[in-house]
């Protein structure tokens, strides 16, 4: 698909000042502090293998107050997709129509959704255990969360979160503008592949190559379908799993999964 053939100078200088700002606020400020981060795990006495990171803390000890935290952090986390899908817009035509971001195939998407997600997530889980026997992967407790009534809801909303931030702003927004820029189609896939690898790299190397190959497999969907939608249901699905699973499952089946 070539959009670029018309692209002016002074244009392709805006889209990629823009491009930097919509990173800078989003996954491109993660992926800077992960590299950070590797780099001040690497340099501690204590081996890689056995340092470890929480996802979804909890950020106050008074549940409601913690609760609250949980909701507005999911929803400035989000201002970044509505940002992008602001830029995507043009007269006549709408931004989520744009990259998939719709309800018009509902079945389709989770059916495709859900075979990505199967796709992905058994390899991920594989290349997680094998980092962490090679002992280049941190421990990744998915869950940090007290158990309230709210846990598993919450675990769910940031599941989506996660999803819908980094389908639409890697997928489909990035790969929209680096098209326009004129990047070939192995250097929007790989560069996209590349950032979305970026930002978990605070979890050691075997996170790191796993997001890699889940950036080549979703970029090229979406390079080849302009859907974002089965992209989000994949990672929403692979999310959840992951947080709500960790949250639920006792202490020894955890350790039995090779996940504590």
């Amino acid at each position: 698909m070539d959009t670029t053939t018309t692209t002016a100078p002074t244009t392709r200088r805006r889209l990629r000042a823009e491009i930097l700002i919509v990173l800078g606020l989003s996954l491109g400020e993660a992926a800077v502090y992960a590299v950070v981060n590797i780099l001040a795990r690497l340099t501690l006495t204590t081996p890689l293998g056995e340092q470890s990171t929480a996802l979804n803390p909890s950020r106050s000890p008074r549940p409601y107050l913690d609760l609250v935290y949980q909701l507005l952090g999911i929803g400035f986390a989000l201002v970044p997709v509505a940002l992008a899908l602001f830029l995507l817009s043009e007269p006549g035509r709408r931004a989520t129509a744009r990259i998939g971001l719709d309800g018009t195939r509902p079945w389709r998407d989770l059916a495709a959704g859900t075979g990505l997600a199967a796709l992905i997530g058994v390899p991920g889980l594989g290349l997680y255990l094998l980092g962490r026997a090679l002992g280049v992967t941190v421990e990744v407790q998915a869950s940090a969360l007290a158990e309230h009534w709210w846990t598993v809801p919450v675990l769910v909303l940031a599941a989506l979160k996660n999803a819908l931030l980094e389908e639409v702003v890697v997928a489909g927004y990035l790969i929209e503008r680096l098209e326009q820029l004129g990047w070939g189609p192995r250097a929007v896939v790989a560069t996209s592949a590349v950032v979305r690898g970026a930002y978990h790299l605070y979890q050691g190397f075997g996170p790191l190559l796993g997001n890699v190959v889940m950036g080549v497999v979703f970029g090229e969907y979406y390079r080849r379908r302009r859907r974002t939608m089965p992209l989000v249901v994949a990672h929403t699905l692979i999310d959840v799993v992951a947080f709500v699973g960790y949250a639920l499952l006792p202490a020894a089946a955890l350790a039995a999964l090779g996940l504590a």
